[in-house]
């Protein structure tokens, strides 16, 4: 386990990284920090590390397909992606039909130019995990909210498969729990950048001869975006636990607290903007495409909220209360 002292070399590390334009130029500056070896040695404890700084940097990367790749026990190299779930949803991408293949599914930003994709597929019942040649997958880059982001859509009939292996339900929900609690840090970097945004701007806009953030209509907007940022990092923190095993049920809720309570952050915050955080100069509507778009990753807030609260009317029994 890495001391406090390593932890905070590492994050800044990581937070250098970032600050690269192309994702090629992060994907490299990740590589040479070492990010693949600390996943590997420190699990799940380096993801607020990395995921917080990407978020807050509004940066892309495919630390992501790092993350599902390791958590399925496979090998994460630069030169494979992650097959994810199409948008808001968190179902398998794959299935395995009468010998063929067929995919649908979501790739970040290195699947145009990774060798190899894994995915999960379903099979008679059972999960597998399956390697298969990108050059098999026909690709089309999303555009909607957020392009900046680099996702693309992935489809594929009867694409063959170059490994697999199988996966039990529990080892899919551990990996998703990770991936998700990622997420979860990502949306909680984006908008503590909303609020330093939101901030700035009211400390430095002038009105009746005063700073805006005087007056208590803006203050109480910003604290409400300081509870709803604190209270998703501590729902992450609690899920996250030892790091040694994220617990599938808390990180479904934090992913869900954090997806929403990220919307709350950019409607006060675009309050405090007005006009100026529409503009084409300002960097807060590219956080906020953003959020939008992160929250659909493995679960929108909505349909994980609904889910989750069906499950515990169904099995009539709370998580245990988190150590406060």
């Amino acid at each position: 386990m890495m001391d406090a002292e390593t932890a905070e070399l590492l994050a800044e590390s990581l937070g250098r990284a970032f600050r690269h334009e192309s994702v090629a130029a992060v994907e490299a500056s990740l590589a040479e920090v070492g990010w693949r070896e600390a996943l590997q040695e420190e699990g799940a404890a380096v993801i607020p590390l990395l995921f917080t700084r990407q978020g807050a940097a509004n940066a892309t990367s495919g630390a992501l397909d790092d993350l599902l790749t390791a958590a399925l026990g496979l090998p994460a190299d630069p030169g494979t992606a992650f097959v994810l779930p199409e948008f808001g949803t968190y179902g398998t991408p794959g299935r395995v039909q009468d010998g063929g293949l067929t995919v649908r599914g979501l790739g970040t930003a290195r699947m145009p130019s990774a060798a190899r994709a894994v995915l999960l597929a379903e099979r008679d019942g059972a999960l597998q995990a399956i390697t298969v040649e990108t050059g098999g997958l026909c690709t089309r880059p999303v555009g909607g909210v957020d392009p900046r982001l680099g996702l693309v859509a992935v489809e594929g009939q009867g694409v063959l498969a170059s490994g697999s292996t199988a996966v039990t339900p529990a080892a899919w929900e551990n990996a998703l729990a990770s991936g998700r609690v990622a997420v979860a840090y990502e949306l909680i970097g984006a908008s503590r950048a909303m609020l330093r945004l939101a901030r700035e701007h009211a400390v430095t806009r002038i009105q009746f001869g005063r700073p805006i953030g005087t007056f208590q209509a803006v203050r109480h907007r910003l604290a409400e975006c300081l509870v709803a940022i604190e209270s998703a990092e501590a729902a992450a923190a609690i899920a996250l636990g030892t790091g040694d095993r994220v617990s599938p049920l808390l990180a479904g809720m934090a992913k869900s607290l954090a997806g929403r309570n990220a919307r709350t952050v950019a409607r006060h915050c675009q309050q405090v903007l007005a006009g100026v955080g529409f503009t084409d100069e300002h960097d807060f509507h590219h956080y906020f495409r953003r959020v939008l778009t992160l929250d659909g990753l493995l679960g929108d807030a909505r349909t994980l909220t609904r889910e989750l609260g069906e499950e515990l009317l169904r099995d009539r029994r709370l998580p245990a209360a988190p150590p406060l």
